[in-house]
């Protein structure tokens, strides 16, 4: 038996908290700029508020970390962590990116995603999830490892020696 949906006022707690998740490790990725791009962490912290997109800050600590002067080892484990960052943006896009839909008697959460995608020859739009106990399990997990990524992080801006 399927368990019951959670209240739709979880869902929101808990895409809160993944929107906190995120800011939070997102924002660790300026003493990566720091330490790669051999700066301050002030001057860091103007280059990631000047790119304004995940997406763009994650393809700098990329580039970054491919520079001939960044060992092998390092490199590896720096592109582990935005591969790691990278997989979870899709389901804080997900939840930041939709509309929210529910029945006549306000029940039956949903999601609709608001993007449009262009097939060879048609157009694919308003993809519905169902706000469900597996929506909210898949949430939790995405929090969970976040925070697991941003503890990774902080390691490795220790054992790098990147500004604090």
């Amino acid at each position: 038996m399927t368990a019951p949906a959670p209240e739709f006022d979880t869902f929101l707690l808990l895409i809160g908290k993944l929107n906190y998740a995120w800011s939070n490790t997102e924002s660790t990725l300026i003493h990566i700029i720091a330490g790669l791009g051999a700066m301050d962490k002030e001057t860091a912290t103007i280059v990631f508020l000047t790119l304004n997109t995940a997406r763009a800050r994650l393809d700098l600590v990329e580039r970054l970390s491919k520079l001939p002067r960044v060992e092998a080892a390092d490199r590896k484990r720096l592109l582990s962590l935005t591969a790691r960052i990278q997989k979870q943006s899709a389901l804080r896009n997900r939840y930041n990116h939709c509309i929210y839909a529910f029945d006549s008697e306000g029940a039956n959460p949903r999601t609709i995603l608001m993007r449009i995608a262009d097939r060879k020859d048609s157009l694919k739009m308003g993809h519905v999830v169902p706000m469900d106990a597996s929506a909210a399990d898949g949430i939790i997990a995405a929090i969970d490892e976040l925070g697991q990524i941003s503890r990774d992080i902080w390691r490795v801006i220790e054992d790098f020696g990147y500004p604090h």
